[in-house]
């Protein structure tokens, strides 16, 4: 199955997703992400605005600023086609949101990309190997290869994300774990980092 085709019966299957089945898989998310160690030693982390049907990571948000941690998110320039972290510190001031459903920060100020310890992504599609289906824009393949980010890279997702393989090339860039509501899947041989990606 080409991608183009399988995000589209991605997006199918999380449009289905009863209310409160949605609810308690994102609580129990986001209990596996509070409780990793990699996220309570992480003193900056980058996480997403979530859009309709992703993981909502309202919670974890709220927990990095009481712990103190640097949040960061991604402030995307569909000019330039790339995004940059920025740090942000309300949910309720300084976010635009455009006619997809994306929130994106209007202020904030740009987070180093070697200070990242935990990039936390979103995506249509995963596979226990890492390999991640986004919605076709390649924003985080290119973040991910930025020179000097070192972060570990995560993703949260339902288990109806996770499967068995998904089409994906030299550019993409696979994740380093997958939390769903079952656990944490740390997945192996996933440092991969091509030398460049083309835009």
């Amino acid at each position: 199955m080409d991608k183009t085709q399988l995000r589209k019966e991605l997006r199918q299957i999380l449009a289905q997703m009863p209310a409160e089945v949605r609810q308690q898989k994102n609580r129990q998310i986001c209990d596996h992400l509070l409780n990793a160690p990699e996220y309570k030693e992480a003193s900056v982390v980058m996480l997403f605005l979530s859009m309709q049907h992703e993981v909502d990571m309202t919670p974890i948000l709220l927990d990095a600023w009481q712990r103190g941690k640097t949040v960061a998110v991604p402030k995307v320039s569909w000019e330039q086609r790339h995004m940059i972290p920025v740090e942000i510190h309300s949910l309720d001031s300084g976010l635009s949101t455009d006619k997809m459903g994306l929130r994106n920060p209007t202020t904030g100020t740009p987070v180093p990309y070697g200070d990242i310890d935990l990039v936390i992504a979103p995506g249509l599609g995963f596979d226990r190997r890492g390999n991640r289906l986004g919605r076709g824009g390649a924003y985080y393949d290119r973040f991910f290869a930025s020179p000097g980010l070192r972060a570990k890279r995560w993703a949260a997702a339902f288990s109806e994300q996770i499967l068995d393989a998904v089409p994906h090339d030299k550019k993409d860039i696979p994740m380093d774990a997958l939390v769903c509501e079952t656990g944490i899947v740390r997945c192996k041989g996933t440092r991969r980092i091509p030398s460049k990606v083309k835009s």
